[in-house]
């Protein structure tokens, strides 16, 4: 089988595809994958290093409101069309899958005037500009929360397959007895991990200052706080100007590179809404206290939240009620019931799930097959 993959811009994106990519690899010698993105983008830099082949087109991301920069949008997606028909027709891909993200759109579309097989994924509750535009011209849509299929049109709902998010396999085999001893705690120590997405977030950021205050020394509760690399000197600046003392249960980091291990361990996690952070949560079965980003598209963390929230498996915290006092209130009332802390580590785990990649790669094998058939 040969597979055309797109997807691109943020890591939310890139990574699902990448994901599905090495499915399709591990799957059979005889696939080949062929990545398309655009040429500055982030994926440009990701793919090749994950071993796949890449090709670019050009692409730009097209504003909900009328206005001048539209029209070099849609400029470019002639431009990127063009050069999509021309990929396709070089690769002769059996089907043609999109991650999300403006790339996604021309080379997706051209697909589908090429009557080839199409699927996007869609990460999030509420789907992106590319994907709910797409969605009325590909053949399957894949969602990963059941919640997003009422923010797609009703044409679309006979196409919708609820397939998850990919997770990382170090993740899902991560076990957290073994874990817990590699860091060394003890049965009765709760560990609080928070974390604001790989760039940082400085709310919370802010927020955790006085729950480091408040916690440090404690031997009861272990904190490991990832304030993200471009913000760790001025975080660690306001630790010092303020006295904040760092006891020995408390570890800052810039970035985590061990992701796997301390969430496994954890007892809470705190941080923003991304798609693949809850995915990576809820398959874990962890509790969280999470703080969606204002500043995303469409507002969709929030609603990515508010799935968690809705089953029990979250608080939700949005960044304008965000303070020290109301996080630690919302920690105190899950680590000092443990009740509510089983409650909502079965319900998160309720939500987790580990069979992603094997229901995406059987829905293009099935969406390949079907086509073939009504061909003949």
């Amino acid at each position: 089988m040969r597979v055309l993959i797109t997807g691109g811009g943020t890591g939310g994106h890139i990574n699902p595809a990448l994901a599905i990519a090495q499915k399709v690899r591990n799957e059979s010698t005889s696939n080949e994958i062929l990545y398309v993105g655009t040429k500055n983008g982030l994926e440009s830099e990701l793919v090749p290093k994950a071993g796949f082949e890449f090709r670019y087109v050009t692409a730009k991301y097209l504003r909900r409101k009328m206005s001048f920069e539209n029209l070099k949008t849609l400029a470019a997606s002639v431009k990127g069309l063009a050069q999509a028909f021309k990929i396709i027709k070089d690769f002769k891909p059996d089907i043609v899958v999109g991650t999300g993200g403006y790339v996604c759109g021309p080379v997706v579309l051209a697909a589908s005037m090429k009557k080839i097989p199409t699927m996007i994924h869609e990460q999030n509750v509420f789907p992106g500009i590319t994907n709910k535009m797409l969605s009325k011209v590909v053949d399957v849509i894949g969602i990963s929360f059941e919640e997003a299929e009422k923010y797609f049109s009703a044409e679309a709902a006979n196409k919708i397959v609820l397939v998850g998010n990919p997770v990382r396999k170090e993740i899902l085999t991560a076990d957290r007895r073994t874990s817990r001893a590699k860091l060394k705690l003890r049965t009765d120590e709760i560990l609080i991990y928070s974390f604001g997405g790989s760039g940082g977030q400085i709310s919370l950021n802010e927020a955790m200052l006085d729950v480091i205050k408040l916690y440090s020394g404690q031997k009861r509760v272990r904190i490991i706080h990832v304030t993200g690399k471009r913000l760790y000197s001025t975080f660690m600046e306001e630790i010092n100007s303020k006295n904040i003392s760092k006891g020995d249960n408390i570890e800052i980091l810039d970035y985590m590179y061990d992701a796997a291990t301390v969430l496994s361990a954890s007892d809470i996690v705190i941080g923003s809404a991304g798609a693949i952070t809850i995915a990576e949560i809820t398959v874990t079965g962890v509790p969280s206290i999470l703080i969606p980003k204002t500043y995303t598209a469409e507002n969709h963390q929030e609603y990515n939240a508010r799935a968690l929230e809705k089953e029990g498996a979250a608080k939700v915290i949005l960044e304008k009620e965000l303070n020290g006092k109301v996080l630690i209130n919302a920690i105190d009332e899950i680590i000092e019931n443990k009740n509510v802390l089983r409650t909502m580590s079965l319900n998160s785990r309720k939500m987790g799930k580990t069979d992603v990649e094997n229901k995406i790669y059987e829905t293009m094998i099935r969406l390949v097959e079907q086509k073939s058939k009504s061909n003949k």
